[in-house]
């Protein structure tokens, strides 16, 4: 698929290099609290747990209860997921497969 114009430049290239050579969720945290501010950080982390909760079919209100989220961020979150470059989706199931998998094993 392609991506949006905007994004494509060598910097967002090489970052998105340089996320995917991450190794663990130490590293993660490492490079996030540096490059990001954080409330960046949170507000990335927001924008996921409201996707994981659209994706539930949870409520506008409950999505919004349980996040602190507004409902422009709501909103802009479901028209991602909807009709975005499919990024979230990709992130979503295979959070649902490592939850699954997480489940399975202590079974």
């Amino acid at each position: 698929m392609d991506h949006s114009p905007q994004l494509k430049s060598e910097e967002v290239r090489a970052l998105c290099q340089a996320v995917c050579l991450l190794q663990s969720e130490e590293e993660c945290y490492r490079f996030f609290e540096d490059i990001c501010t954080i409330s960046e950080i949170k507000s990335i982390a927001q924008r996921l747990s409201v996707a994981r909760m659209l994706d539930g079919e949870a409520t506008y209100q409950e999505i919004s209860k349980a996040t602190g989220a507004s409902t422009a961020t709501i909103s802009r979150v479901n028209r991602c997921l909807q009709y975005g470059s499919g990024g979230y989706r990709l992130v979503l199931d295979r959070l649902i497969k490592q939850d699954e998998k997480a489940q399975g094993g202590e079974e």
